[in-house]
Order: structure tokens, then C-alpha cells, then sequence
């Protein structure tokens, strides 16, 4: 086992040392953070949970402290001004790409440090799952600030000091979003130096004591705020607590559904990309257990005790989590790939540059098509601004009229060709944008129904057509949006 070059070194000098690498891996990763986002920052898809945040609406969010024990995003939720939807994407994007650079520089011994650092942080911008997280980019500012902030510390603290603020940040991290104590469980792992057996137990020890407070500590809050010692789930995910070992085997079919909707995430729903990478990590572990074992130890640990978290979950309440609770999967991945290369070009051959070739390979893939997704949402956002144009346009919407009554929207919005590309998760996403886009309240008829029962019945209820086009229809002071239902 070859020890790390910096082992030795004082805290003040491995810090100083950082900073280049950092500066390095951070001028590389937002500007092509940036670059890869560029088709969602003019006009950035917002999900319909996430205008309460944009909007600086508190009160939309206040069930989700309960239901999701978010207290951090709330208090960001009070803040009071309102920025535009644009800002918030690009503030969310370069607090993930200073986060990746850090952890880039933390995961980064001496030895072409600078340029694995920066290749680091290529390979864990285009994470599938922060990808999926994007759209709700104005509720996770504070999250990924905690998260850019823990890992910018792992840089210029000593290994004790950054543990101890560790309960600190799990508190923080888990009232942003429950998943994200596990990033700073993988920071500290990667950015150990003095690694052995004992310390691995004593920080997952730390860990798991801070984990535990946090959750006690949402708990309590519930319990003096909402009058519930807990945090029930959300009736709407069907959640279907386990009593008994029997009832948590009977839902091994939500983790079978879970697992393989992650793979399929991560593979862009490629079975050659997934056994590549497969490969790829076998490969990586295979080197670090020969060169860095306990190294290798570290971090694969990061990855079970997420999953080990993750399938507890799942059996235990009985749902299947989202994709983009898994970012830790991602970042563990990436490092393993990148300093099993860095390992083998420490001496010039052929096994370190098919290492660095398929390291930039997966970097570079991965953002072209993340870059590829985030164009997706336009043709959504397209379609909407020109409803709202033509909402504006009509006679009753103008400032020379006032009071102009409310929008209806009728059909099947859902099934509508560029709200099926976006991803919609729920026909009030086209109410919120609307509201936001012409400030006129917009009504839903398949959740009001008696709101609408006014409107003429091929309106109510218009009929299928083979290739589906909106249209906005008159009706005295008011506008009705029309779906048609796909043939």
C-alpha cells in the first residue's frame, strides 16, 4: 500500500495545498456546469411544488414540514424577496458545481493533482440524480449551500475539527432534504487521511448518533409545531408501514422497483451503458484494494451505508424512493473511477491512460447528455408562453378592462405532447406557470369540477384527437383552455 503524500503534512499546509486544486476544479466545473444548463436558464422548468419557493410563499410549504420534516426550507420559504426563476437555477447550479469541486479536491492526493481534480469534478457534475433534482432548484438553495459549505470546510479543517461540526450539518442537511446527511457521511470518508479500522468505526459511530439526534430532533419540532411525534409520509405516496419482519419482506418488490428505476436512471435506460460501468467499478475497486485498500474501504463503505439507510426505508415504510435521493451513489462512483486511474498513471503505461480514457469518456458522455436533457423542458415552456400570449391578448385580459375573470383549463393537460416530454408530475404545474406568466387565476376542472360545470359540455369534456393541440376559447369575460385527450 503506497501511503498519500500529503499523510504527513500540517493541517495548514494541506489546506494551502488545497486551494489550487480547488480554484482549479471550480474554473473548470461551473463554467461547463453552466454551458451543460444552458437550454433551462433562460426559462428554467419549476415543478409545481416548487413555486411556493420561488415565490417566497411559505405557506405552500408548510404541510412538507411535517410530511418531509423540511424546517431549513421552510425558514428559506420566510425569506421575503422574490428572485427570478432564471437566478435561482444558476445560484442552484454553482452551488453544486463548488460542491463537486470540493469534494473533487478533497477526494485529490499530490500527483497531477489539478488535473485529476478537475476531471473529478467533470465526472460528478453530470450526476443523473442532482439532474433530477434541477427542477426544483428554488427549494434546495439552502440544502446545496449547506452541502458546498461542509465540503469547502473538509478542505481547510483538520480531520477532528470537521467532525465535530458534523452533528451540526446532519441537522442542517436533513431539514433540507432527508438524503443529504449522506453526502457529508461520504465528504468526511473521502477526505480522511489518517484512515484505519477504529477511525472508520468511530465515524460511522458519529454519524449514525448524528443521524439519529436529527431525526429526534424533527421529531420533537413535529411534535411542539404539529402536534405528531413523527413524520408521517404524505398519503399520496401510498405509504404502507411494516409492523412485523413479515410485513417488511412483503415489500422486497418496492426495492426490486426501486433499484432497478436507479440503474435504469444512471444508464440513461442502457444495458450496455450500465454493464460498461459495472465493469468500469470492478475494475476500479480492484485497483484501490491493491494499491489504497483501506482507501477502497472508506468509500465503498460511503455507498453501503447509504444504501443500507435507503433499503430500510423502503422495506420499513413501504414506498419506493425517487431516483434523485441518490446522489451519494454518483459521487461515490465517480471517486472510486477517478483515483483508480490516478493510482495507475503514477507510473507511465497503458493501464493509465485506458484508466484517464474511460474516466473521460464517462465525464464527457455524461454531459453531453445531461445537456441533452435539460433541452427537453423547452418545448413546454415554448408552448406555455405562447398560451399566455394569447391569454394577454384577449379582450378581457387588458389593463383597459379591469377584473378579468379566470382561466379555465379543461382535457387531459397531462397527456399533452410537450407536458408529456417535460416530465409533468401534475396538471397544477400549468396553473402555476400560467398564474406566474399573466397574474390571472387559473382553475383546474378536473380538481373544480363545480367551478366549471358553467362551461358548455364539448368544452367540459372535449373529444380525443389523434395528434392533440391546445387551443384557448372565449367565453364572456373569462378563457377556457382546452386539452384534447390523445386518440
Amino acid at each position: 500500500m503506497r501511503p498519500s503524500p500529503d499523510l504527513h503534512l500540517p493541517q495548514a499546509t494541506r489546506a494551502a495545498g488545497n486551494l489550487p486544486a480547488f480554484l482549479a476544479a471550480s474554473a473548470v466545473a461551473i463554467p461547463v456546469l453552466l454551458a451543460v444548463s444552458a437550454g433551462n436558464i433562460a426559462d428554467p422548468i419549476v415543478r409545481y411544488d416548487d413555486y411556493p419557493a420561488l415565490l417566497a410563499q411559505p405557506e405552500g410549504f408548510w404541510q412538507k414540514t411535517l410530511t418531509e420534516g423540511r424546517w431549513l426550507n421552510y425558514l428559506w420559504h420566510l425569506r421575503g424577496l422574490i428572485t427570478p426563476a432564471w437566478l435561482n437555477f444558476i445560484l442552484f447550479q454553482v452551488l453544486w458545481g463548488l460542491t463537486a469541486a470540493a469534494i473533487a479536491t478533497a477526494a485529490t492526493p499530490p500527483g497531477k493533482r489539478k488535473w485529476f481534480a478537475a476531471v473529478l469534478a467533470l465526472t460528478l457534475l453530470p450526476a443523473p440524480p442532482v439532474f433530477l433534482m434541477a427542477p426544483w432548484s428554488s427549494t434546495l438553495i439552502p440544502g446545496f449551500a449547506v452541502l458546498a459549505l461542509f465540503a469547502g470546510l473538509a478542505l481547510v479543517l483538520s480531520q477532528r475539527a470537521l467532525r465535530l461540526l458534523l452533528p451540526v450539518f446532519t441537522l442542517l442537511a436533513f431539514t433540507a432534504y432527508t438524503t443529504f446527511p449522506l453526502i457529508l457521511l461520504a465528504v468526511c470518508l473521502i477526505s480522511t487521511q489518517k484512515r484505519s479500522l477504529p477511525d472508520l468505526a468511530k465515524l460511522l459511530t458519529l454519524f449514525g448518533a448524528s443521524f439519529a439526534g436529527a431525526v429526534l430532533a424533527v421529531y420533537a419540532l413535529n411534535g411542539q409545531v404539529h402536534g405528531v411525534f413523527g413524520i408521517p409520509l404524505d398519503p399520496a405516496r401510498s405509504p404502507d408501514p411494516a409492523q412485523d419482519l413479515a410485513e417488511m419482506w412483503s415489500h422486497l418488490p418496492l426495492l426490486q422497483e426501486t433499484l432497478s428505476v436507479l440503474l435504469g436512471k444512471l444508464s440513461f435506460q442502457s444495458t450496455p451503458v450500465l454493464l460498461f460501468h459495472l465493469c468500469l467499478l470492478i475494475a476500479a475497486t480492484a485497483v484501490l484494494l491493491r494499491r489504497q485498500p483501506l482507501e477502497a474501504l472508506y468509500l465503498w463503505t460511503a455507498l453501503w451505508a447509504g444504501m443500507a439507510l435507503m433499503t430500510l426505508q423502503v422495506l420499513k415504510l413501504g414506498v419506493t424512493i425517487p431516483v434523485r435521493a441518490f446522489q451519494f451513489t454518483w459521487i461515490t462512483y465517480a471517486v472510486l473511477i477517478v483515483r483508480a486511474a490516478q493510482e495507475l498513471s503514477r507510473s507511465p503505461g497503458l493501464p493509465g491512460r485506458l484508466a484517464r480514457n474511460a474516466v473521460l469518456l464517462v465525464a464527457l458522455s455524461y454531459l453531453v447528455q445531461t445537456a441533452v436533457q435539460f433541452t427537453r423542458f423547452r418545448d413546454w415552456q415554448h408552448d406555455t408562453r405562447q398560451m399566455a400570449s394569447a391569454i394577454a391578448a384577449q379582450p378581457g385580459a387588458i389593463a383597459a378592462q379591469p377584473g378579468p375573470g379566470p382561466v379555465y383549463a379543461t382535457g387531459s393537460i397531462l397527456d399533452h405532447p410537450s407536458a408529456r416530454k417535460a416530465g409533468l408530475h401534475r396538471a397544477s404545474s400549468l396553473a402555476s406557470r400560467l398564474e406566474l406568466l399573466t397574474g390571472r387565476r387559473v382553475i383546474l376542472c378536473e380538481t373544480a369540477a363545480e367551478a366549471c360545470a358553467h362551461l358548455p359540455p364539448e368544452l367540459r369534456s372535449p373529444a380525443a384527437e389523434p395528434q392533440p393541440q391546445a387551443r384557448l376559447e372565449r367565453l364572456q369575460d373569462s378563457s377556457v383552455l382546452v386539452f384534447p385527450p390523445q386518440q
